[in-house]
């Protein structure tokens, strides 16, 4: 198996990428979920969520700043705030932190972002907005019980990467076969890692050459996010089964911004 840098030139690829922009969370809806601030080192940004009820209800809502790691599947975690090197927890503020909405009314909450003068790396955070509830004597019985109580939350995920910041790198490696008895399309496996400092959308996908023919085959995108410093496990299938043959497969990864597409590759005979 070799490494290869593929120049994009070779492929063109239409890219499709929906991002939802609010979520229910059973009677209340916050909207956006996903915020980006792009403020360079000194600068100040705010952007603004709408919290709003939709219950029949007045409620109050508590909006908790947290960290959060990624695992090698892409599984976020919630860490506390201030526990990450990447944390935003002394640059972010949240106004304000709590509302209390009466039935279909809803509020603006300002994010400010504050970068220091030596702010010039990327970070990330989560926001969690809950129902506050006053615990009465039933709830205090139920955490006895079960030790947690149940609430409606939402997370928006927050990140900061400063304009001047333009360090995109990334990296495919590992590239092996990992098909199950009984699976209908041969899968594959490759480990993608962000070398750089700016969060990663990449497009990964597969392509196959026929070495007899020449005939290239390429695969539908999958679109995967990395953080910084992250490796992740990603595994794609052919989509269809090939006709026998000697191939090379190869294991895509386009992230854009002017980059190469990085690629792993490996023989493939199919009998």
């Amino acid at each position: 198996m070799a490494k290869s840098v593929i120049n994009r030139g070779f492929y063109v690829i239409a890219l499709l990428h929906f991002i939802g922009v609010f979520t229910y969370s059973q009677d209340f809806e916050v909207a956006p979920v996903l915020v980006s601030f792009d403020a360079n080192p000194g600068e100040v940004q705010t952007r603004i969520i709408t919290v709003r009820n939709h219950g029949n209800i007045r409620q109050k809502f508590a909006l908790n700043l947290s960290d959060y790691r990624v695992d090698e599947n892409g599984t976020k975690e919630s860490v506390p705030a201030g526990s990450m090197e990447a944390s935003l927890a002394n640059w972010l503020t949240v106004n304000p932190a709590f509302v209390d909405l009466n039935p279909n009314e809803s509020a603006e909450v300002e994010l400010i972002m504050t970068v220091p003068r030596t702010g010039f790396r990327t970070r990330w955070g989560m926001i969690h907005v809950e129902v506050a509830r006053e615990q009465s004597a039933v709830d205090a019985d139920k955490q006895m019980a079960t030790g947690v109580i149940i609430v409606p939350r939402i997370v928006v995920l927050v990140k900061q990467s400063p304009r001047s910041n333009l360090n995109y790198s990334g990296s495919v490696s590992d590239l092996k076969e990992v098909t199950k008895a009984g699976q209908k399309f041969r899968s594959f496996q490759a480990t993608i890692t962000n070398t750089g400092d700016k969060i990663l959308d990449a497009k990964v996908f597969l392509a196959l050459a026929n070495l007899k023919t020449a005939e290239e085959k390429q695969f539908n995108p999958t679109t995967v996010s990395i953080y910084p410093g992250q490796k992740r496990k990603v595994v794609l299938a052919l989509q269809e089964e090939p006709s026998p043959g000697q191939y090379a497969l190869a294991f895509l990864m386009d992230y854009g911004h002017r980059s190469t597409i990085e690629g792993a590759q490996m023989l493939l005979t199919i009998e």
